[in-house]
């Protein structure tokens, strides 16, 4: 039940609030005056304060100025009572943070109107508060599952340059979670109360992506009919994450670099810069530096993100992470679906970590998921996984014959890939979905193997036509 504390030096003032408010089932308290206020205040933590303007030693001016300097997160709605000659006094005070003001002689139901107004304001910043923090404890760098050698070391450069005033670079796989490194950067920074804004610039048309990012002004082109901020306007204050950056066209490269050197933007159609304040962290699945080589990416944007580079190891390199990952997909998705399922029994494990993960964490995730949705036990088993992993039998797996002079993993994955497309007819999207990849992890290996194919209805490459 919201509190509301009365303060007033008019014994019958006092009491006639708190009737009003007592019949509409608030908690009330009263105070004297201002300075047994403030004592009530630290005993009672208050959601509004009705307090009359002037009364005798602290003025509610006085008392609006000390809640002021609290350091309370969230600090009680204040509503002034003032005589009719002393309104602009009750002006001032809105503009010192006061919730509103009441004149004299008080009607009952403006009293009601306010009281409503205030208490609904304060729930409205609790809240937020609530989600904050349930935010910055989501993305505390402690949460972030990994005891691999890479992985702490990409946690701790993490910690490092949160609080810095710099750009980030992240590199991996596609599903190797850089936009949850990013996102924890930003969470754990002086910046976290600000807004994060993640754009992924393969998704934007590239006739569109300049007005997304810069905003435009009114007429700046067709349809363009009221002013509108950018996604980088809209960051102000906060973090904003290119995910995706090698797929920006070369144009957009030369105006976010010149957006990072002078720290401002203009609008499309617009005549005036407008100065910012936000932070930049960009991410790729790419291989940047042949990107730069081949001309398809700016070198001296490459080198303006790039002050500290955080490499995320795939999930194949971080075999002693499986465990604990499916672990936490096994708590989060029980929770989420209603179900108890507590644990993967030992043959199922085996399974996931002798796997080689090619859409990596957000693979493992997604079989997680289904297998927690569609167990009846308490217990993931191999048969609840092996269809997500393509597994004929476990013995495949656990019993394949490894030579003496060792396997080479790379050309493992690349033969796979040129048998699923052989298998496929050269069909990129059906090969992918053979082997339990995801089409555009699926075309990252391509490319990182210099694997090219033909349309679907083209012929096979000859190096897969001659295996």
């Amino acid at each position: 039940m919201p509190s509301i504390l009365i303060i007033d030096d008019e014994v019958r003032q006092r009491e006639i609030i708190k009737i009003i408010l007592d019949e509409e089932g608030y908690e009330t308290y009263t105070a004297p005056s201002a300075e047994k206020g403030l004592e009530a205040i630290n005993r009672i933590n208050p959601d509004a304060i009705i307090t009359d303007l002037k009364m005798s030693g602290m003025s509610g001016m006085d008392l609006l100025d000390a809640i002021n300097k609290t350091s309370s997160k969230i600090k009680p709605a204040v509503i002034l009572m003032t005589a009719y000659g002393t309104i602009t006094s009750a002006v001032e005070a809105i503009k010192k943070g006061a919730f509103d003001y009441l004149t004299k002689p008080l009607d009952k139901n403006l009293i009601l109107i306010a009281v409503a107004k205030a208490v609904e304001r304060i729930a409205l910043l609790k809240e937020n508060l609530r989600l904050q923090d349930a935010l910055f404890e989501k993305f505390n760098m402690e949460w972030i599952v990994g005891n691999s050698p890479g992985m702490k070391s990409t946690i701790e450069t993490a910690k490092r340059v949160a609080d810095a005033p710099i750009t980030v670079f992240i590199c991996g796989e596609s599903g190797t979670g850089k936009e949850l490194i990013a996102r924890a950067i930003h969470y754990n920074s002086n910046r976290k109360t600000g807004p994060f804004t993640a754009i992924n610039c393969a998704a934007i048309p590239e006739n569109l992506i300049e007005s997304e990012l810069f905003g435009y002004e009114p007429g700046a082109f067709t349809g363009a009919v009221s002013r509108k901020a950018g996604l980088i306007e809209s960051s102000e204050k906060g973090t904003l994450f290119f995910d995706e950056i090698a797929e920006m066209p070369p144009l957009t490269q030369v105006k976010i670099l010149r957006v990072m050197q002078d720290k401002e933007i203009r609008r499309v159609g617009g005549r005036e810069s407008i100065k910012i304040d936000v932070r930049f962290i960009a991410a790729t699945n790419k291989n940047i530096e042949k990107e730069v080589a081949a001309g398809n990416f700016r070198e001296d944007l490459y080198y303006r993100l790039k002050v500290v580079t955080i490499e995320l190891p795939p999930l194949r390199e971080r075999k002693e992470d499986i465990s604990a990952l499916a672990g936490f997909f096994v708590k989060k998705y029980s929770r989420e679906f209603g179900k108890r399922v507590v644990s993967i029994n030992s043959e199922a494990l085996k399974a996931l970590l002798d796997y080689h993960w090619p859409g990596n964490i957000r693979q493992l995730e997604s079989v997680i998921e289904r297998a927690v949705l569609m167990t009846d036990s308490e217990n993931i088993s191999i048969e609840d996984i092996k269809g997500e992993l393509r597994l004929k039998t476990t013995k495949s797996i656990y019993d394949m014959e490894i030579p003496n002079e060792g396997i080479n993993f790379e050309e493992l994955e690349k033969n796979m890939i040129k048998k699923a497309l052989l298998k496929s007819n050269n069909i990129a999207a059906k090969a992918a979905r053979l082997l339990g990849m995801s089409y555009k992890t699926f075309c990252y290996r391509l490319e990182k193997f210099g694997i090219h194919h033909n349309s679907p209805k083209g012929d096979l490459p000859p190096e897969i036509g001659n295996n």
